[in-house]
C-alpha cells in the first residue's frame, strides 16, 4: 500500500522524537548498564531507521542491498535474544502467555518472510513488496512490544538491568558469529 508523503513525514517526526528520548535516557545512563528495554529499543529504532530508508529509495540497488542485508540480520539476532531471554523472563514475572504467545507467533511469520528475501535477489518481482509487508509487521509487533509488554514488565518483578547485560551479552555473541 502507497505512503502519502504526509503520513510518512509525520511518521519520521514521531521516530525522531522517541529516538531522542531514549538518547536522553543513554546519556543519563552512561556508564551503567543499559536495561532491557533499552537494549531491546535501541534495536527497535535501528531496524526502523533502516526500513523508512528502504522505504524512500527508488533505484540504488546497490544501498538497498545493504539495507535489506542489515535488516535481516538485526531482526534475526533480535528475534532470537528475545526468545532466548527476553520472552522466558517476562512470562515468568507476568504469567502474560497470551501477549508472549502471539509475539513467539509474530516472530516466526517475520523469520518465514526473512528466509524468502534471503532466497532472492534485488531487483526480483515482489522483493521490494516482501520488504515493505516485513516493515509493516516489524513495526506493528515493535508497536505491541512497547505500548503493552513493556508497560506490564515496568510492573512485574522483572531484574531489567540483569536481562539487559544478558542480552547486550547474547547479541555481541550473535552478531560476531554471524559476520564471520
Amino acid at each position: 500500500m502507497a505512503t502519502k508523503a504526509k503520513t510518512k513525514a509525520d511518521r519520521n517526526s514521531e521516530r525522531k522524537s522517541s529516538r531522542t528520548q531514549s538518547t536522553n535516557r543513554e546519556k543519563e545512563s552512561k556508564g551503567a548498564a543499559q536495561n532491557a528495554f533499552d537494549v531491546l529499543e535501541h534495536d527497535h529504532r535501528e531496524v526502523e531507521e533502516w526500513l523508512d530508508e528502504y522505504d524512500e529509495l527508488e533505484r540504488d540497488d546497490e544501498r538497498k542491498a545493504d539495507l535489506a542485508e542489515k535488516i535481516c540480520m538485526a531482526l534475526k539476532v533480535h528475534a532470537q535474544i528475545e526468545e532466548e531471554i527476553f520472552y522466558p523472563a517476562a512470562r515468568e514475572a507476568t504469567k502474560d502467555d497470551d501477549l508472549l504467545n502471539e509475539a513467539i507467533v509474530e516472530h516466526a511469520t517475520v523469520k518465514n518472510l526473512i528466509a524468502e528475501i534471503e532466497d532472492m535477489e534485488i531487483g526480483e518481482e515482489l522483493y521490494d513488496a516482501k520488504i515493505r509487508v516485513l516493515g509493516e509487521m516489524v513495526k506493528r509487533h515493535i508497536r505491541e512490544e512497547e505500548e503493552e509488554l513493556f508497560p506490564e514488565l515496568q510492573s512485574a518483578k522483572m531484574d531489567l538491568d540483569a536481562v539487559g547485560m544478558e542480552l547486550a551479552e547474547r547479541k555481541q555473541e550473535l552478531m560476531e558469529k554471524m559476520e564471520a
